[in-house]
């Protein structure tokens, strides 16, 4: 048995079974990664997966206690590098961070930028994607890092952590009638056309909560992802925007107005995650804390062990969070 069999049979199973797809991912032959598979199957005796002529078809039972188990020993060995680079150069190695948009254009460019100035070294990757897509990614290794509003409770074996609070403002042309207003209601909105977020990005569903909870039905013309698309609609007369706080620009969006919301909707929360049993580089300890400076060192470990156990949300209660 092998280490990269079981990679194979790993990855061939998160390509949905496309061994050709899965060849061209890791830059080798389809004959080779099925040659392989075949051997591993012959020497534990057990078939991984069903097939039909040539193609794969689905895991057996067999195959997925063995995937499971595959899963845990390339982790482990993942781990052991890392240690290994932890000692021989502390200083270097790589970070992948799996982010939306909105964390990525406005909560983190200050802070990499102050990580690569004292980490020169360390090569770091961003990958943007839809919350559900960013805590995959971690889940399974591809990222190092998920940071998100929502989604990444949907996998449970993250470790997931609070970083801060945001809220919306609303956002207008200057010509538009609102825009003399300093504070606007939940019922003023519910009568004006809405641009704001799609579902399942940058704390939608508190914006969606806080419309049910009074018997409002917004009428909501344009979403997006991206709170500078948002925008753009916004100038062109679409609708009244609502987007994150802190992607409010005032001098490069200076030719729109910022409406106060007060308490209208229920702040969200950005986390970070990282996957259980990951073994934490010390540059990966400082980017937390540069990024959340509440997580030091010590409570990102307490948060490790108390994962799953009542201990884990006492771990934040006397820890106030930044508001943005």
């Amino acid at each position: 048995m092998k280490l990269q069999q079981l990679r194979y049979i790993w990855e061939v199973v998160r390509h949905d079974l496309n061994v050709s797809a899965t060849a061209q991912s890791l830059y080798t032959s389809q004959p080779g990664i099925s040659k392989q598979i075949r051997l591993l199957e012959d020497e534990l005796g057990v078939e991984i997966f069903s097939r039909s002529g040539k193609h794969l078809t689905q895991v057996t039972p067999a195959g997925e206690r063995i995937i499971e188990s595959a899963i845990e020993i390339l982790r482990k060995a993942e781990g052991i590098k890392r240690i290994a680079q932890e000692f021989s150069s502390e200083k270097s190695g790589s970070l992948t961070i799996a982010t939306t948009h909105t964390q990525a254009r406005y909560s983190l460019p200050k802070m990499i930028s102050e990580f690569i100035t004292h980490y020169p070294d360390v090569a770091l990757h961003m990958h943007q994607g839809s919350p559900t897509q960013i805590a995959k990614m971690a889940a399974e290794g591809a990222a190092d890092f998920a940071i998100a509003t929502e989604g990444l409770e949907e996998y449970t074996d993250l470790v997931i952590m609070p970083c801060y609070r945001w809220n919306r403002c609303v956002i207008v042309p200057k010509s538009h009638p609102l825009s003399s207003l300093k504070e606007v209601s939940l019922e003023v909105l519910a009568e004006q056309p809405l641009v704001t977020y799609v579902h399942g990005f940058t704390g939608r569903s508190k914006l969606d909560s806080a419309f049910y909870a009074k018997g409002l039905d917004p009428k909501i013309v344009f979403t997006a992802a991206d709170a500078d698309v948002i925008k753009t609609y916004v100038r062109l007369g679409l609708g009244v925007g609502i987007i994150a706080n802190m992607a409010f620009d005032e001098n490069a969006d200076s030719d729109l107005v910022k409406i106060n919301i007060g308490d209208l909707f229920e702040p969200s929360i950005t986390r970070i995650a990282f996957r259980k049993g990951s073994f934490l580089r010390g540059f990966m300890y400082e980017f937390i804390e540069k990024f959340a400076p509440h997580l030091t060192k010590d409570v990102v470990n307490k948060a490790i062990e108390y994962q799953g156990k009542p201990e884990f949300s006492s771990l934040f209660d006397n820890i106030e969070l930044p508001t943005y």
